[in-house]
């Protein structure tokens, strides 16, 4: 049973996505300066995210996933589209007006090392946002909070006066997690927050996320290419391919029955450690290179590198068709 009409959000989501686009103009000219076209990094994204829930957010670098998380922060400008946080709609809003919202809506980043200062102590890091949002209380009550943060993230209480510089990449992304968790916030975008790490690192600070879920009922999104460490840590997976989403579904669902052929390309591309199994494995191999977001494919944006496109690909753009608990474009199940 398939359905084109996007099914009403459940009761507890805190975030809707609608058709959200961010467009790059893209300028020319030594003298005159004039638009000549725009990179659509993300171009008709939606989706979901409910309370208590990890959103996987996966796909090949460039395809829009961290501009995607950024959007939603409100730290690029939407191009156009509604992203509506804890049922308010945020899409217009400016840094005034975004203030209190921050405070429920964080951010974990890519880079360790260069999203911290340098200059500041882990005290001053982890408690800045208590004392930009006018919750720091008095000394006693300040290092008490960051003291519980350091420890809630497996930091001890007297590395509050060191500086990033004097710990490892692990503990340096536990400090920015801690910073996250101080204004208790509702959601956080997770920007690759384990691909500039150690591999046995990463499994320690995957874990940290998953037990501060538990503990504080957090939501995350979590945005990766590495699918062993999404399928982990995720409940639902949505695949991007060049600025839109081409599957959403469980994470069971998605690794045990791949719907798109872009998804069943990406999860064949995981190796398995077996050499036996791993040897007798049919070859799922994408060809070709990823068109450019400044000019991408008419039709279904993956048809010029996929096995299965039909002459309908090339023309038609496939709609979102419900098939269950997921959501798939693409013209081998759209509704006859």
């Amino acid at each position: 049973m398939t359905s084109s009409a996007p099914p009403p959000p459940p009761a507890d989501t805190v975030l809707e996505v609608r058709d959200l686009k961010v467009h790059f103009p893209v300028m020319a000219g030594a003298v005159v300066r004039r638009q000549v076209g725009s990179v659509k990094a993300v171009d008709g994204v939606s989706f979901d995210v409910r309370r208590g829930e990890t959103l996987g957010l996966v796909g090949e670098s460039g395809c829009g996933k961290s501009t995607t998380g950024l959007a939603i922060l409100k730290m690029l400008d939407i191009t156009s589209g509604t992203v509506r946080f804890e049922g308010e709609d945020i899409s217009g809003y400016d840094r005034a007006r975004m203030r209190p919202i921050r405070r429920r809506l964080q951010m974990v980043y890519q880079d360790p090392f260069g999203s911290l200062n340098p200059r500041m102590k882990v005290s001053q890091i982890v408690g800045e946002p208590l004392e930009v949002h006018g919750m720091a209380g008095d000394r006693a009550a300040y290092e008490a909070r960051v003291a519980s943060l350091l420890d809630m993230v497996g930091l001890l209480p007297d590395m509050a006066d060191r500086y990033p510089h004097e710990f490892s990449g692990g503990q340096r992304q536990r400090i920015g997690i801690a910073r996250a968790l101080a204004l208790e916030p509702s959601l956080i975008v997770c920007d690759e927050p384990v691909s500039a790490l150690d591999v046995s690192i990463q499994a320690q600070v995957v874990n940290l996320f998953q037990e501060l879920q538990e503990r504080l009922g957090l939501t995350y999104i979590f945005i990766a290419h590495d699918l062993a460490v999404v399928r982990h840590i995720s409940h639902r997976i949505a695949v991007m391919y060049l600025g839109r989403i081409v599957e959403i579904a469980s994470r069971h669902d998605l690794y045990a029955e791949p719907l798109h052929p872009y998804t069943q390309a990406l999860l064949a591309a995981i190796p398995i450690p077996d050499p036996e199994v791993e040897a007798t494995r049919p070859q799922q191999i994408i060809t070709g290179e990823v068109p450019s977001a400044m000019r991408p494919p008419p039709g279904c944006r993956f048809h010029t590198r996929c096995p299965q496109a039909m002459e309908v690909c090339r023309s038609v753009e496939p709609p979102m068709v419900r098939r269950g608990d997921r959501v798939v474009a693409c013209h081998l199940y759209a509704p006859t």
